[in-house]
């Protein structure tokens, strides 16, 4: 079955390459220049919403999309502002506002935070996204889209 009559869809690998930028032209990540990065649709690996942006799309399109909040990375939420006590900080840690500090969550896994606020008893740290309430300019070069065995 030749791979340039399929478009990308459900239970496609699709090669591609990518740009991830904001409004004021500033780039947040890029693959274009070097290799395309490749993955199954549906595996997680994009958010889904910018999944369906690329369905119908087929190998040598090439498109700029507007993604609004929303749909990429949601709008801040306030809940994810945390007061931390300074005393849980290390002893002689650096701490100014914008600095990203990685913590634990309730299961043990990684979650960076980024210090909003500090004063001599507590420290203000955002979980958000860090792209949250961000539109994101999404540019996105299809190579090529094979059907998975996976059906």
């Amino acid at each position: 079955m030749s791979t340039q009559n399929v478009a990308v869809s459900e239970g496609t690998r699709v090669f591609l390459n990518f740009s991830v930028s904001l409004e004021d032209g500033s780039e947040v990540d890029s693959n274009f220049g070097g290799e395309p990065v490749d993955f199954v649709i549906g595996d997680g690996s994009l958010l889904p919403s910018f999944e369906k942006l690329i369905f119908g799309m087929s190998p040598g399109d090439r498109q700029l999309f507007t993604v609004e909040p929303e749909n990429a990375f949601g709008q801040p939420n306030d809940n994810n502002v945390q007061l931390i006590p300074r005393s849980h900080f290390e002893e002689g840690a650096e701490l100014q506002v914008g600095l990203v500090f990685s913590f634990a969550d309730a299961s043990g896994a990684e979650l960076p935070g980024v210090i909003a606020a500090i004063d001599d008893e507590e420290v203000s740290v955002d979980f958000n996204h860090p792209l949250a309430g961000r539109t994101i300019l999404f540019d996105v070069q299809i190579h090529r889209v094979e059907p998975t065995e996976l059906h």
